[in-house]
């Protein structure tokens, strides 16, 4: 073993290599590490685009936190990676002076520290923790000007533009991002929420005057996913009513479980995708079927009453129908584009209504930390659904593209094993 400084810090190294499931003594850290690997050559479905692979472990930079990741959340940035598109994140990446030619994706997870850098006081060795998805720089100046840091320039998303997320046995994470795991929790499911959550406990909580509040109807799309399953709990926790939009009636029972008051199959529609032009034959059906769709929320409500809040993130299958339905004066608030970045709708019924289209990314650390408080309290259930093994996670990226993922949120599991509690502690070597 060796031993390196990091200004008054230090940890020992070693070269041995240790299997996923396995790590060394608590604060040594090895020289190479597993990681699930994205290489550009590989760009295309994400079951084919990652592979794991024996790669050096980060230096840790001062402020910097490694972390021993225990189990990791599976969300669709990662899909977008693996597809190099939108965004090709390693080339993006490379031309700002970062010389990986490889991206390691993974922007929730769960975990043991194992070495900090120098000024690092928040955490010490052996804390269990959470890992937040986002990083910006403290010393930036609209930050220090007050400005939310989310609305940051400099804030990026970790694990996805930003490398070296939780898909390996280490993770590097700033300090800031390391925030107390419930004890209640095990790793799995630790890992697998926070994303999901703090995005919706923003998109519903953050965006003043159009917040959920006791009787406020919420449509929420996608309500048996992980977005989905942690938006209608959290309608129902801050007294407000939740109607769940899913694939079929199989997920009924899962959404109502869940707090939602009621569920509409979009499969009985057939109005998705761009709205047609106004005056033509498709414009009529179109119109048609969304009026429908209007009165199967009212059927479900018991009154003529619209949603006051439309909780989106399918993008283009579904934002003209979102912005139809909305109620006047009411948001539309969309987080993502799983279904397409381009979107259509009649300005007349947003400009005449008065109704609010809204953008919301991720969520800040207060709003992570209310979320995290919630479960910890056992009011907000992260909603394990699948875990997969290591090995697995291009197919858990997979799944979700082809819409066939659990119900819920997914996880996998990195260094703790399937018959391993989750304890404040270490696994076993």
């Amino acid at each position: 073993m060796s031993e390196v400084a990091l200004g008054s810090r230090s940890y020992a190294t070693t070269e041995e290599i240790f299997e996923v499931g396995y790590l060394p003594e608590l604060g040594v850290v090895p020289e190479k590490m597993y990681g699930s690997v994205i290489r550009p050559e590989r760009y295309g479905s994400p079951v084919d685009a990652f592979r794991t692979e024996l790669i050096d472990v980060p230096a840790v930079p001062p402020g910097f936190v490694l972390v021993a990741v225990m189990a990791a959340g599976i969300n669709y940035n990662n899909a977008w990676a693996a597809m190099g598109q939108p965004l090709d994140v390693i080339a993006a990446r490379n031309r700002s002076g970062e010389p990986e030619k490889f991206h390691i994706g993974g922007s929730e997870g769960s975990g043991i520290v194992w070495a900090v850098g120098e000024g690092v006081r928040s955490v010490t060795v052996g804390d269990p923790v959470l890992m937040v998805g986002a990083r910006w720089d403290e010393r930036a100046q609209d930050i220090r000007f007050g400005r939310d840091p989310m609305m940051s320039d400099s804030q990026k998303t970790w694990g996805y533009e930003l490398n070296y997320g939780s898909f390996a046995q280490f993770a590097l994470v700033a300090e800031f991002q390391c925030l107390p795991k419930p004890a209640n929790l095990d790793w799995e499911e630790s890992a697998c929420f926070l994303l999901t959550a703090a995005t919706a406990y923003r998109q519903l909580t953050h965006w003043v005057p159009n917040r959920v509040e006791p009787g406020s109807v919420v449509l929420v799309w996608g309500a048996a996913g992980g977005l989905g399953s942690m938006a209608c709990q959290l309608v129902d926790l801050f007294g407000g009513r939740a109607v769940g939009v899913v694939s079929g009636k199989d997920k009924f029972d899962y959404c109502l479980a869940n707090g939602a008051v009621g569920v509409i199959d979009r499969r009985e529609f057939g109005h998705w995708g761009m709205q047609p032009e106004p005056g033509t034959p498709e414009a009529d059906q179109w119109s048609s079927e969304v009026r429908g769709f209007g009165r199967a929320i009212w059927q479900i409500l018991g009154e003529r009453r619209s949603p006051d809040i439309v909780f989106e993130h399918p993008g283009q299958d579904t934002l003209p129908t979102s912005v139809y339905v909305c109620d006047t004066s009411g948001m539309v608030v969309l987080c993502g584009a799983t279904s397409g970045f381009i979107g259509t709708l009649d300005l007349r019924v947003l400009w005449m209504r008065q109704k609010r289209l809204q953008g919301s990314h991720f969520a800040n650390l207060s709003e992570c930390r209310a979320v995290i408080e919630l479960a910890g309290m056992g009011k907000l259930n992260p909603r394990l659904g699948r875990v997969y093994s290591f090995d697995e996670i291009g197919l858990a990226h997979q799944d979700m593209v082809d819409g066939c993922q659990s119900h819920g949120n997914s996880a996998v599991r990195v260094g703790c094993s399937a018959d391993q509690p989750s304890t404040e502690g270490t696994p076993g070597s």
